[in-house]
């Protein structure tokens, strides 16, 4: 379980009327709600003697809400498993004296299909994402963060290890296999495998299906299917006013470090560094997508998160673009800085001087390069605070 003072620690807000809530599983939706909820009515669907007697009659919801004194809360958990509930809902919003209604969920595909923008206006979206190095504070450890990634169930497990392969056979088995949504359970767990090689990287759909020996229709299905269990998400390439050719493919991250450290196989032919660096990379990442999400700051408001490449291959991590944001990231896994380890962002300062460009790496010291600041890693995800602009 999550600690009382983590809890306390998350950055995420809570909305003044109804919201989703949506996360992957692990990242302390349920926790943190019993939390700002304590005194909430709740529903589990993932209970199966509750997900059977609202599948067979959803309108029993109608009944539930009536027998709640004013001004109450209503949690549901993992809306997801029964979405014929939604349209209730909607109903129900509809009357004076409402429950407000706190949705929750761990997959967007059945919502999607059974159409939560039903809800739009009424209910507002929050995302809930693993812990950001800032709400942990001290005891924050690169070294885990990297091996484990900053999923709470996870990071409180006794065997990290094995509660991560737990983690990955629980969704296969739960959300992929329970509600049939593939066929070939050993083609979509080929390509798990198959797309860890991917992680960090700009993503080929064409060679991921070749590895897992599927057609490319068929994996651009299961990586649907990857980002609706919110388990991974793409990073669209930056392509405002380049005078360079840039590349139009976007790359690819699991949404924790842990996952894709768990997927991603290992032997004696794998270099270390190669695996630890997409690590690195993929967790500098999330901690931006964070900040993205809890931040309701003018800066980060409309603000997205990219990369660029260029055709010649000069490429650049990350580059945050919205109002009153132009940041460029390069992130390396070496404990020193090389001027050539700069040539990618002095490259694109060149086309875009308007940005604001940095380089995180693994040593100890703050350094300015040519106007390119350096920062050591575990500084810059220190200070990832969300209303506060970036450091």
């Amino acid at each position: 379980m999550l600690r009382k003072m983590e809890i306390e620690r998350k950055f995420l807000r809570c909305p003044e009327g109804h919201f989703f809530l949506f996360g992957p599983r692990g990242t302390g939706k349920s926790t943190w709600l019993a939390q700002m909820f304590p005194k909430a009515a709740r529903l589990d669907l993932l209970a199966p003697d509750e997900q059977r007697r609202f599948t067979a009659r959803p309108e029993r919801l109608r009944e539930v809400a009536a027998a709640l004194p004013p001004g109450a809360d209503l949690l549901v958990d993992e809306v997801q498993r029964v979405p014929a509930l939604l349209p209730v809902v909607h109903q129900i919003m509809e009357a004076p004296a409402s429950p407000r209604f706190v949705l929750t969920g761990s997959s967007a595909r059945q919502l999607r299909r059974a159409g939560v923008d039903l809800l739009a206006g009424r209910a507002v979206v929050r995302r809930m994402h693993p812990f950001l190095a800032a709400e942990l504070g001290d005891p924050f450890d690169l070294e885990s963060a990297l091996s484990y990634g900053l999923l709470p169930l996870i990071r409180d497990a006794r065997e990290p290890e094995d509660a991560l392969a737990a983690y990955v056979a629980l969704y296969v088995e739960q959300e992929v296999k329970a509600e049939g949504l593939v066929r070939n359970l050993d083609g979509f767990q080929r390509f798990l495998e198959a797309i860890s090689f991917s992680h960090a990287g700009v993503l080929n759909l064409s060679e991921v299906a070749r590895e897992c020996a599927v057609g490319r229709k068929t994996v651009e299905g299961y990586l649907e299917i990857l980002e609706d269990l919110l388990l991974a998400f793409r990073v669209p390439a930056f392509r405002r006013r380049a005078r360079r050719r840039a590349s139009a493919h976007p790359k690819f991250y699991f949404a924790d470090t842990g996952v894709f450290r768990s997927l991603r196989p290992s032997g004696p032919l794998d270099r270390p560094e190669e695996i630890r660096g997409a690590a690195l990379e993929g967790l500098v990442a999330q901690h931006l997508r964070g900040w993205l999400a809890y931040s309701g700051t003018p800066g980060a408001a409309g603000s997205r998160l990219y990369f660029f490449r260029s055709r010649a291959g000069s490429e650049v991590d990350f580059v945050l673009y919205g109002p009153g944001v132009f940041w460029a990231l390069e992130v390396k896994h070496a404990g020193r800085v090389r001027p050539a380890d700069l040539r990618s962002l002095r490259r694109f300062r060149e086309d875009y001087p308007e940005a604001e460009c940095r380089f995180a790496y693994l040593g100890a010291e703050r350094l300015e390069i040519e106007g390119i600041r350096c920062l050591p890693v575990v500084e810059l995800l220190s200070a990832i605070t969300p209303g506060k602009p970036l450091p």
